[in-house]
């Protein structure tokens, strides 16, 4: 059940200010008044919003693997495990984005698409959002990867991705808001509403 926001908890923009402005991130720091009056200081990055795919291979005996990538991140100085993801372009929508995604990223299509929701992975100085799609009926192509991109694509059951979880193996968040996501899927906990959005 959603509850309303209380609004005595919202703060007030007064001022904004530029703090930098990059190929990728947009900094800004604005000054606000706060619910009681006093004033604050709030940083952030402006973020356009991204998207996430889990997407489902399915054998002959209706056996479930998921689609998954390496990546180095240089932030973090490491090679992570991720769900195929990217960002907006100007005026894309996220339905586009995500076939878009998969495709550059991973080199398959999927005639069969469902939105699971969205995901705010960085709250306190970030207005990025993530939605999250599931995919399957995958058809495998050609790669169409960015230009400096390199990763590698592979799969694995889901019991192999929740076992790198708890050994903290996969410590990318939005990757495991994908596995809480995909366990109750497959469960049959949340229910998916699967269109053939193919186009």
């Amino acid at each position: 059940m959603n509850r309303p926001v209380k609004t005595g908890l919202i703060e007030e923009k007064v001022h904004s200010r530029e703090l930098f402005q990059g190929d990728f991130l947009h900094a800004f720091q604005d000054r606000v008044r706060l619910p009681d009056g006093e004033l604050a200081s709030r940083e952030y990055f402006a973020h356009s919003g991204a998207v996430m795919i889990v997407p489902l291979l399915e054998d002959a005996h209706g056996q479930i693997r998921v689609v998954l990538e390496r990546q180095f991140r240089y932030p973090v100085g490491r090679v992570m495990i991720e769900f195929p993801a990217g960002k907006l372009d100007p005026g894309e929508a996220c339905f586009q984005c995500a076939q878009r995604e998969l495709l550059e990223e991973t080199g398959y299509t999927a005639t069969h698409w469902a939105h699971a929701g969205v995901l705010h992975p960085a709250i306190a100085y970030s207005t990025e959002f993530i939605d999250i799609w599931f995919a399957r009926g995958l058809i495998a192509g050609e790669r169409h990867l960015d230009n400096g991109e390199f990763l590698e694509v592979f799969s694995a059951t889901p019991i192999q991705l929740l076992h790198w979880c708890s050994q903290g193996k996969v410590t990318d968040g939005k990757t495991l808001t994908a596995v809480l996501w995909l366990q109750n899927v497959l469960s049959g906990a949340w229910a998916l509403n699967w269109e053939n959005l193919e186009v």
